[in-house]
């Protein structure tokens, strides 16, 4: 007498399963796809570079050390270089960056 409910109420807990199962997939496909690459910074350049803005295009945070800064400055640079098809503001700006951040600014701001 038992062998049969026992076996019903597996039936039932696979068909419980299954629907939980299917939920969770239609809920995984209809999500929308989400970008896997890192996001960076939308906005554009101050007037003035502050040490947070030299920090977010070094990509190094503000209390980071002067060689990690240089290193950050010279992998910026080769992917940025005029020579190498890069924009001469951006590379007016990449330096500015690391004149910023290792403190040898005079605050006159970019050339451009």
């Amino acid at each position: 007498m038992a062998t049969p409910f026992i076996a019903g109420l597996a039936v039932a807990a696979a068909a419980m399963a299954c629907k939980y199962g299917i939920q969770a997939w239609h809920s995984f496909k209809s999500r929308s796809p989400r970008p896997r690459s890192r996001r960076f910074y939308e906005g554009g350049f101050q007037q003035t570079m502050t040490r947070r803005e030299a920090a977010l295009i070094l990509g190094v945070r503000e209390s980071a050390a002067a060689d990690k800064v240089r290193e950050a400055h010279r992998r910026v640079m080769v992917a940025n270089h005029p020579d190498a098809g890069g924009s001469h503001y951006l590379a007016s700006k990449i330096n500015e960056a690391k004149d910023v951040m290792l403190g040898k600014t005079k605050n006159s701001g970019s050339a451009f």
